[in-house]
């Protein structure tokens, strides 16, 4: 149930992190997230026309070095829905 008392529709299945191996300027590393987050990252590459390795590497380029990659890339992976959810909204005519 969420805190309005709805229950959850159409949310991701919950998973444990899953660990992937990545390459970052030169150098293999590993990251843990949980499926969604993959998925999203994946789409993320996809629709920008870049490969998940470079959007990978930019986040990680982006972030302060007192956040963890996985927590940069979750915090990325929610700017883009919710920038995509505002221009959806923008979109629809009043």
């Amino acid at each position: 149930m969420t805190p309005t008392g709805a229950t959850m529709v159409d949310h991701p299945v919950m998973t444990p992190p899953i660990k992937r191996s990545v390459t970052i300027d030169g150098h293999r590393t590993s990251v843990s997230l949980e499926e969604a987050f993959w998925i999203e990252l994946r789409h993320i590459a996809r629709h920008s026309g870049a490969t998940l390795a470079s959007v990978i590497s930019l986040v990680d380029h982006q972030r302060p070095p007192e956040v963890g990659l996985a927590t940069a890339l979750r915090l990325y992976v929610l700017s883009e829905v919710q920038t995509a959810r505002t221009l959806a909204a923008r979109a629809v005519p009043d």
